[in-house]
Formats: structure tokens, sequence, C-alpha cells
């Protein structure tokens, strides 16, 4: 149990020290090359992976972390149970590395509001996510106990700063259709929980035939 521990709080840890450090050092959609290919590149998401949102405004946001907590439950339970029972390694080891990267985007989404005095918030006027400007401090709740952040709990963004545009061109005009226009990948933009739950599930598709044991409910 104490690997699993350990594999957990190593990964949150790294990554919530990357994210205060881009979200205290950034200004909101700035970045450095460290290679062509290769960016730190600071935004921020109200939504899921990709940029898909859940739902409409802050009530969806709200919905989001909550959808978050329990899945982080689920999977908790899921781990838990076969570490247990004594499941496969090749089963274990991933579902830690998803765990850890669920419990680190709903960390950002869940506390960030109420951690940072500036971030990215929703306005009914305009219907729309709103970005802010300069670099964002965390909250000194000794100085002023009344400061609650940029947004309540449960309505932060997760911050993302892994920009790889391996392929940035524009495609020849022989090419049919698409022939002159811009092409680009990889273009989302993502975090190290992003990564770790990716590499989780590609983990257990890949091993997927020496797993057994597997413990549901």
């Amino acid at each position: 149990m104490k690997k699993f521990f350990f594999i957990i709080f190593s990964i949150l840890l790294i990554d919530q020290i990357l994210k205060i450090y881009i979200k205290t050092h950034f200004e909101l959609g700035t970045g450095i090359s460290i290679f062509p290919f290769f960016w730190i590149f600071f935004i921020e998401n109200p939504g899921m992976a990709y940029g898909i949102y859940f739902g409409n405004g802050s009530s969806g946001k709200i919905l989001l972390s909550i959808f978050r907590f329990f899945l982080i439950f689920l999977i908790s339970s899921f781990l838990y149970k076969n570490i247990k029972k004594g499941s496969s390694h090749y089963l274990t080891i991933p579902t830690s590395f998803i765990l850890s990267g669920a419990i680190g985007n709903f960390l950002d989404s869940a506390l960030y509001g109420l951690l940072f005095d500036t971030g990215t918030v929703y306005s009914k006027l305009y219907n729309k996510w709103i970005p802010y400007f300069g670099i964002s401090k965390i909250n000194s709740f000794f100085e002023n106990s009344f400061h609650v952040g940029y947004a309540s709990l449960m309505e932060g963004c997760v911050v993302d700063m892994f920009y790889l545009p391996i392929i940035n061109t524009c495609l020849p005009t022989w090419i049919p259709f698409f022939g002159g226009s811009h092409f680009q990948f990889f273009k989302p933009i993502f975090n190290l929980s992003d990564m770790f739950i990716f590499i989780g599930v590609i983990l257990l598709f890949v091993f997927n035939y020496k797993i057994k044991n597997i413990k549901i409910l």
C-alpha cells in the first residue's frame, strides 16, 4: 500500500508545484520555447480535456468539479480493493497514474479559485469565460480573511502548460481540398495530470492481456 501512496503523492506533489510555479510566474497566454516542438505555454482550462465544456458557465464548472470528485472516489475504491486482493501491478500501477491525474486536476478546479487572487472567470453578461491580465499571486488569508480569491469553491480553472507543436506547417497546394491550409499536430495544451492519465490508460490497454483478478465491487 505504501508503494502506491508514494506513487500518487509524488505525482501530485510535482504536478502542483509545477502548476503553482507557472500560475505565479507566467502571464496567461504567454510561454517560452524549450525546443521548436516543445513549449511551456500557460493557459487556463475551465472545462475538461481538449477544451470540452461540462454544461454552461459557473454551474457547469461546479458540476464538472463534483463529477471529478465522484470519479476520484470510484477510482480510489477500485484501486484499494485490487491492492488488497493482490491484483497484478499491470492493473494497479496504471490505475494509480490515472487516480493521481484525476486528483491533480480536481485540486485545481476545487481550490485554485480560493488560492489565487486572479484567474479566468465566467461572465454572465457576455456569456463567456473572461481571461485576466498580469501574474497571479497566492492569497494571504492572514492579511485579509474576507478575500476569497477569484472564484468560489469548485469554480477554479485547471492550469495547463505543455504545448507540443510537433508539426506546424502549411499543406502543399497540390493536396486536394486541404492544399494551402494550415496544419498543426499536436495542438492541445495539457498538464502533468493529463499526461499521467493518458499514460495510465495506454498501459491498461497495452497490458490488458496480463491483467488478472480484477475486483470491481
